[in-house]
C-alpha cells in the first residue's frame, strides 16, 4: 500500500473535503436563489473554456480540488437560477444531490441483487409507486435506466419482440421482413434513432404530421397506417408524446389506446417530460388514457427534482419486460439458482412481487445496462422525506408559472404566442409590430445575443417554417419578475 493510496481513502481528509464541497455548494445556490448578480449561462466560447482548464495531471497532492470545484461551479449553466428558463433538466433537489452522492459512493451496480441489495429493493418500491399512480393495475410492472434515450429504445425493443410475429431477438430479420412505427413528427430524436438503431432505417419511421393544437392527427394516423400496410410494411407500434420536446403538447391517449386496440398495436407513450402530470390533481387529466399505453417512459430528471439520470420505464403488461433481452450470462445469474428459488418461491413479497423464475431483483435482465447507478435510492429518500406532495407542487407551479408568462405575451403587441401551453414549455417570439419577412433571423440572432449576455438562457425551436424562442419553466423560484426581465432584455438586444 502506498502512501498515496492511504490519503486517498483517508476518511478524515474526506470529511474535511466534504464539508468544503457541502459549502460550495450550499453558497451556489444561495447566490442563485438570491438573484445576485451572476450569470445564469457564463457566454465563454469553448476553446477559451478549454484553455482555463488545460492543466497537467502530474497528481500533485498539494492541489486543493475545492479550488477546482468553484471553478466548475463558476462557469455552469446555473440551473438552480430563476433566470435559466431553457432545457427541460431539473434544478436537482439538494437532498437528492446529497443521495445521489451517497450512491456514488456505495457504487453498488445492481447487474444482479447481490451486486447492489439495498438499492435493488428501492428501485422496486419506487416502480410500484409510480406505476400506481399512473393507474395502471394487474401485473404492470418496469425499471429504472440510463434516461429517455435508453428508455424509448428499451421500450420499443419490447414492442418488436411482441408484436412482430416471431422472435427477432434470438432468429434476427429475414430479406422479406419490413417493419414500421407510426411516430408524432413532434416526437424527441431519440425515437427516430432508436427506430434505426433496430436496423429499420429511415423507412422504419412513419412520421405523423401534427394538428393545428400540435396534436398528432388522429385522421392522418388512420390513412398512413392503411397506406403502409396495403405497401407490404408490419406497422408493430404507435409512438404518442405526453408533453412533446418542442411545444410541450400532449397527444389525447385514449385514442391513440383505441386506435391501437382496434389494429392490434403497442402504443409507447414517450411521457419523458409530462408524464409527471399524473402526480398533480390540478393537471393529471392532461394525461387520460396513458394507462393504457403498453409502455410508458417518464424521466426524474425532469420534472420530479433528480439529478440526471434517471429514468422509470413502465410496462402495463410487466411480463413483457423481460421479452427484450432473453439470453444467458450463466456468471451473473441462473435461472434456476436454487439459492434464490427456495427462500423466494414460498411467500409473496410486501411490493406485490413474486419469486419465481422472472427474477425482478437481477435488473441487467431487462435493461441494456449491466452495471447501472443506484437510480431509484434518490427518489426513494425525496419521497420518504417529502412525501409525493413535493412533485405535486412542483408539477403546479411550475406549469402555473408557463401559463402566467403565456398570458403576459398574449397582451403584448411586439411578441407572438404559438399556442396556449399545455404544461411548462411556452414558444413565442418578437414580432416588433410586424410580421414580415425575417423574424426567423431576428429571432435567432437575439438568442444568440441572450447568450453572449447570459442573464437569462433560453432557447429556440423550429416549428413548420418559422422559428420561435422558447422557455422551459424549470426552476420554482422562476416567476413574475423573471419574465418581465427576460421582455425587456429581448426588446433591447431587438432594439440593438
Amino acid at each position: 500500500m502506498t502512501d498515496l493510496l492511504k490519503k486517498a481513502y483517508d476518511p478524515e481528509i474526506f470529511r474535511e473535503r466534504g464539508y468544503k464541497v457541502v459549502n460550495i455548494i450550499a453558497d451556489y445556490l444561495k447566490e442563485c436563489l438570491d438573484k445576485k448578480d451572476v450569470k445564469v449561462y457564463p457566454g465563454i466560447p469553448p476553446e477559451e473554456m478549454l484553455n482555463m482548464f488545460a492543466h497537467d495531471f502530474k497528481g500533485s497532492y498539494v492541489n486543493d480540488p475545492a479550488n477546482d470545484l468553484l471553478l466548475m461551479s463558476e462557469n455552469a449553466l446555473r440551473l438552480h437560477h430563476p433566470g435559466n428558463i431553457g432545457h427541460q433538466v431539473t434544478p436537482s433537489l439538494p437532498l437528492a444531490a446529497l443521495a445521489d452522492l451517497f450512491g456514488s459512493f456505495l457504487n453498488n451496480g445492481m447487474a444482479v441483487y447481490e451486486t447492489g441489495p439495498a438499492a435493488t429493493v428501492l428501485e422496486k418500491i419506487v416502480i410500484n409507486w409510480l406505476v400506481k399512480e399512473l393507474g395502471m393495475t394487474g401485473n404492470a410492472d418496469g425499471i429504472i435506466t440510463s434516461g429517455g434515450s435508453l428508455g424509448n429504445l428499451t421500450a420499443l425493443l419490447a414492442a418488436r419482440q411482441v408484436k412482430a410475429g416471431h422472435d427477432l431477438w434470438d432468429q434476427g430479420m429475414t430479406h422479406n421482413e419490413r417493419y414500421a412505427v407510426l411516430v408524432s413528427e413532434e416526437s424527441h430524436y431519440c425515437v427516430d434513432r432508436a427506430i434505426r438503431i433496430m436496423g429499420w432505417g429511415s423507412k422504419g419511421v412513419i412520421k405523423v404530421p401534427v394538428n393545428s393544437d400540435h396534436r398528432i392527427d388522429l385522421n392522418t394516423l388512420e390513412t398512413k397506417y392503411r397506406e403502409a400496410m396495403n405497401d407490404g410494411v408490419k406497422v408493430l407500434a404507435v409512438v404518442g408524446t405526453a408533453g412533446s420536446t418542442p411545444t410541450g403538447t400532449y397527444d389525447i391517449m385514449h385514442k391513440l389506446a383505441d386506435f391501437c386496440s382496434d389494429n392490434n398495436l403497442w402504443l409507447h407513450i414517450d411521457a419523458a417530460h409530462g408524464g409527471a402530470a399524473a402526480i398533480s390533481g390540478k393537471y393529471k387529466h392532461l394525461v387520460r388514457g396513458m394507462e393504457r399505453a403498453d409502455s410508458v417512459v417518464i424521466d426524474f430528471h425532469k420534472m420530479f427534482m433528480a439529478p440526471a439520470l434517471a429514468t422509470a420505464v413502465i410496462f402495463k403488461n410487466g411480463e413483457y419486460s423481460y421479452r427484450t433481452f432473453e439470453q444467458k450470462a450463466s456468471y451473473l445469474y441462473q435461472e434456476q439458482s436454487k439459492s434464490k428459488s427456495k427462500s423466494k418461491s414460498k411467500s409473496k413479497s410486501k411490493s406485490g412481487s413474486e419469486g419465481g423464475n422472472e427474477g425482478w431483483y437481477d435488473s441487467c435482465k431487462r435493461t441494456i445496462e449491466c452495471t447501472k447507478r443506484m437510480m431509484g435510492a434518490k427518489i426513494y429518500i425525496m419521497l420518504r422525506t417529502y412525501g409525493q406532495q413535493l412533485f405535486s407542487n412542483y408539477v403546479d407551479v411550475t406549469f402555473d408559472s408557463a401559463k402566467q408568462f403565456a398570458n403576459m405575451i398574449r397582451k403584448n403587441r411586439d411578441f407572438e404566442l404559438l399556442t396556449d401551453p399545455s404544461c411548462n414549455i411556452v414558444c413565442f417570439r418578437y414580432v416588433g409590430g410586424s410580421k414580415g419577412s425575417g423574424l426567423n433571423d431576428l429571432n435567432s440572432n437575439i438568442r444568440d445575443r441572450l447568450l453572449e449576455d447570459g442573464s437569462y438562457y433560453i432557447t429556440q425551436t423550429d416549428i413548420g417554417d418559422n422559428i420561435y424562442l422558447r422557455i422551459t419553466v424549470m426552476n420554482p423560484f422562476t416567476g413574475k419578475e423573471e419574465f418581465e426581465g427576460l421582455l425587456k432584455k429581448i426588446w433591447e438586444v431587438a432594439g440593438e
